[in-house]
């Protein structure tokens, strides 16, 4: 076997190509490796960099709490960071002993990711290589406070289970506070998240995105279709909530298949009748209803009335505000009983019983016989009486 590597520098992540040349296999990967001091060869920066972020008032005690561990971690690593709790902001710059030049935006997203409430022991794990962070702003996505708030709670599920179910399955860390979804885990993933989150909150419910994650990982696993185009086992989910253009788009392409067609079955029946062949339409023929034509007028319809007009009509206009809010609770309160009292009555069928049929007594059975018997004995009669007349 055959190694030969390759390095590269670039802001402080050394990536080395490795190629496994085998009689049967030939792999080529990137391996990321730990940035050391002893790759820095320039020596310390010639100039200081710095990142500040502001917190919210809430979380003023939590961060005094833990930034000793905050501190701690970021000393490994040569960065020297600050708590401002009358600006209410958090800081972070580099020193003489930093030697990783990308460590500083790590730190940047650490301080990032304590400002939107994630927990310090998570918020370390940024400073590692191979765990990136995102934080997606929703609170300009949707502009109704309550449809924000409901689409939003999506995104966490009854008792946290979609946000559970995200998580296991793109390998991420993800939390919902705020007008913020704050996410950390591989790059890969994290495109993943972001494109569940925009989408639930422009309503695609997160379950969709989900059951694809489920079925990609599913076939990940077979070795035969690692070449092949996925579309045809991945769900397609049709959009139901149609906008008005999209309706009428609609409605005027089934007109215009329905118009082709007609004109299709007119040609055949043109065809059918020059040549002399009689064709017998079976059933009714169905015609199509004769449509009215409108009368044209150049004056435009009348104007509807306002909502003050119809106050102003009832009377209702000139009444004081309790007056009115007694009025429509009183309209209201109408309305609950007469709905309230067909439900009952709808309750009540139930327990009426069913129109029994009554069995008839001996007696009525004896005349019913008599009769069927009477009956069967009038036309005999009637013959006997015809033959002593003949004779």
């Amino acid at each position: 076997t055959r190694t030969s590597g390759i390095e590269k520098t670039n802001l402080g992540i050394r990536m080395i190509l490795i190629m496994y040349v085998d009689r049967n296999t030939f792999v080529v990967y990137w391996k990321v490796e730990q940035f050391k001091p002893e790759d820095n060869v320039a020596g310390p920066f010639t100039e200081e960099s710095t990142f500040a972020t502001l917190f919210p008032k809430y979380r003023e005690k939590y961060l005094r709490e833990v930034w000793g561990t905050v501190t701690k971690a970021l000393e490994t690593h040569g960065v020297a960071c600050t708590l401002d709790l009358i600006h209410g902001s958090m800081s972070v710059r580099t020193t003489r002993k930093t030697y990783d030049p990308y460590i500083i935006l790590k730190a940047r997203d650490m301080i990032k990711l304590l400002a939107r409430g994630v927990n310090v022991n998570q918020a370390v794990k940024i400073l590692d290589d191979a765990v990136a962070c995102d934080i997606i702003k929703i609170g300009n996505l949707v502009r109704n406070t309550e449809r924000f708030v409901k689409r939003r709670q999506r995104i966490i599920g009854p008792d946290g289970s979609t946000l559970k179910a995200i998580e296991l399955l793109t390998g991420c860390y993800v939390l919902v506070q705020g007008n913020t979804v704050s996410a950390m885990g591989p790059y890969k993933s994290l495109k993943e998240v972001r494109r569940i989150v925009i989408d639930c909150m422009k309503n695609i419910h997160p379950i969709y995105r989900i059951k694809e994650l489920m079925i990609r990982r599913e076939l990940a696993k077979d070795p035969k279709l690692v070449n092949e185009n996925w579309d045809r086992f991945l769900p397609k989910f049709r959009k139901r909530n149609l906008t008005s253009a999209e309706k009428s788009a609609k409605r005027r392409e089934k007109e215009a298949t329905k118009g082709s067609a007609n004109s299709a079955a007119s040609g055949a029946d043109a065809v059918n009748g020059a040549g002399g062949v009689g064709v017998v339409e079976s059933g009714p023929s169905k015609t199509a209803p004769p449509t009215k034509k409108k009368i044209y007028t150049p004056f435009p319809p009348p104007q509807l009335p306002r909502k003050v007009d119809l106050q102003l009509e009832s009377g209702e206009y000139f009444l004081k505000p309790k007056e009115r809010e007694a009025k429509e609770a009183e309209r209201k309160r109408q309305q609950q009983n007469e709905n309230s009292a067909k439900r009952q009555a709808e309750k009540a069928q139930v327990f009426i019983a069913p129109a029994e049929a009554v069995e008839k007594t001996v007696e009525e059975k004896r005349k019913a016989k008599r009769k069927l018997l009477e009956g069967d004995n009038e036309p005999r009669k009637k013959k006997r009486n015809r033959k002593g007349n003949e004779e």
